[in-house]
């Protein structure tokens, strides 16, 4: 696979198709299976109370795998992806009812590297209206 997007024809300023990922308690038990990630903050609301978490939180690198496939989807092929990298500013809060929790995603091509023929690409990710991540940007190698 090879990006699908060519270099010349993004502009700086270029925005991606924002998308919204839904986050139930159930999707974080899977992600903990194939993480190996059980710390019970991810799934015990007891515990994660006990710890002064207002509930069961989602994992950051699921908060953060969520959100890069909005550079992935517009890119057409994920090892487009050369770098990325994000801070987790808060956590996305999963209650445990039918609805759950939602990460929002916008981004937007930022810089461009002529020499490399890459593109930075900075993120927002929101929960509950709420920043979850912050300085989130990816370095895409476009076609």
């Amino acid at each position: 696979m090879t990006a699908r997007i060519s270099y010349d024809e993004v502009a700086v300023g270029t925005e991606l198709p924002a998308q919204s990922f839904p986050v139930t308690r159930a999707m974080l038990v899977q992600y903990a299976g194939a993480s190996g990630d059980f710390n019970p903050i991810h799934w015990n609301e007891k515990f994660a109370k006990e710890v002064g978490l207002p509930d069961v939180i989602a994992h950051g690198m699921f908060t953060m795998a969520e959100a890069i496939r909005v550079v992935t989807d517009w890119a057409g092929d994920p090892a487009a992806v050369v770098e990325y990298g994000v801070r987790f500013t808060k956590p996305v809060v999963v209650p445990n009812d039918d609805e759950g929790a939602v990460i929002e995603v916008s981004a937007k091509v930022a810089a461009k590297d002529d020499e490399a023929r890459t593109v930075r690409v900075d993120l927002v990710a929101k929960s509950d209206g709420q920043k979850v991540l912050g300085m989130s940007r990816a370095t895409v190698r476009l076609a």
